[in-house]
């Protein structure tokens, strides 16, 4: 009786600690700095630099705050039904009210501020899913749930690439796709899977996409077919990345984005011209700091106190790996040009409350963590309380 209750003691006084994880937060630190740096380095943009500065601030007010309450309430039913239906809502609001941007309706726009809901439905899908496959551990390669678990995914994955927003959608797409595989997926189910995604590209090519999503990904397949048009975006971004060499052009001195030759330089572009300034060695570095990101995201999750809080952690780093992976990939040209930002980097304050934010939950989850007895890990694959 005594040796069954000393770790739950032991868990009762860590949970009153605020336990935030400071070497991730030491990561975070110059990969911000260098979105910051290569924006004020523009003649003319340093409103750009202030405006970020200020989005940096919002964001860190809802990093600690979810990292100071107590997010058990995330585990609830309601909260989570309630927390996905009402920004269904606002994804469908977005139809009637939403402000066009780029060709797409994905903003709400008051004032001087904007907000993008697709960005904050990645955490919540997440959350779901989490939630999800955490009680149904055991029975998760019947084929029931792959299906069950993509309708979740569907819903918001429909109304976004409506907007449309190819980009967004292919994140929460990624999502759902990844932590199905890491929830414990059959292998014989893959080919299944794979099977529907290619017919569903092909209902989306011929009656989904429009003509400027088919020639970014036709571009991809031949980036030199219209570099004048469609090809020109991811033309300029693997000149300014090329012409950066060993050690880059210099703070301020990056050709391609200072002349305005590189477009959205500042947001789904922003890597080549980093990498323009600093070159191969600050790409490398860069990449560096990502790499540690996602350990120190991963190594989080893997002490989490139950599968729900590891599942959410798995998640949050397989959300920040397909933005990384998809915006520096478009910005050397072994990617279409979807319009997704760089983690931390890219100008925006959405992406940043949605990043923050996401951090933010784990490292409240982190102030639970504990050494999990092997029978409530059990009682918590069988959905017993």
């Amino acid at each position: 009786m005594i040796n069954g209750s000393l770790p739950d003691a032991r868990f009762e006084r860590k949970k009153t600690a605020i336990h935030i994880d400071w070497l991730l937060c030491v990561f975070t630190v110059p990969i911000l700095a260098a979105g910051l740096v290569t924006m004020q380095s523009f003649i003319g943009e340093s409103h750009l630099f202030a405006k970020q500065l200020l989005s940096i601030g919002i964001a860190l007010i809802f990093f600690f705050l979810f990292a100071f309450i107590d997010v058990r309430f995330l585990k609830r039913t309601d909260v989570l039904v309630g927390a996905y239906l009402g920004f269904t809502a606002l994804l469908v609001i977005l139809f009637i009210i939403g402000h066009v941007a780029k060709g797409a309706q994905s903003w709400f726009s008051i004032g001087g501020f904007s907000f993008q809901p697709s960005d904050l439905m990645k955490v919540i899908l997440i959350l779901v899913l989490a939630k999800y496959f955490s009680r149904r551990h055991v029975e998760i390669a019947h084929w029931k749930h792959i299906f069950i678990s993509g309708l979740y995914a569907l819903i918001p994955f429909g109304l976004v690439l409506l907007q449309p927003d190819f980009g967004s959608a292919m994140i929460i797409f990624l999502v759902w796709f990844g932590m199905t595989l890491v929830s414990g997926i059959s292998k014989k189910h893959l080919l299944v899977v794979f099977t529907i995604g290619a017919i569903a590209f092909s209902g989306l090519w011929f009656f989904g996409f429009k003509e400027y999503q088919k020639d970014r990904i036709v571009n991809f397949i031949h980036p030199l077919v219209d570099i004048q048009g469609s090809g020109y975006n991811a033309y300029q971004s693997t000149i300014a990345v090329g012409s950066g060499q060993l050690v880059g052009k210099g703070l301020g001195y990056g050709t391609q984005s200072r002349l305005k030759f590189l477009p959205e330089y500042q947001t789904d572009f922003i890597f080549a011209a980093f990498a323009e300034e600093w070159g191969f060695v600050g790409a490398c570095t860069l990449l560096l700091l990502f790499g540690l990101l996602i350990w120190r995201i991963l190594s989080n999750a893997y002490k989490s106190a139950t599968n729900f809080e590891m599942l959410f952690g798995m998640g949050i780093a397989i959300l920040f790996m397909s933005h990384i992976l998809i915006n520096i990939g478009m910005n050397i040209g072994i990617m279409p040009v979807t319009g997704i930002t760089l983690p931390l980097m890219s100008y925006g304050g959405s992406h940043l409350i949605m990043e923050f934010t996401a951090l933010g939950i784990l490292m409240g989850m982190r102030r639970y963590s504990r050494a999990t007895h092997r029978d409530k890990m059990k009682n918590e694959f069988l959905g017993i309380a």
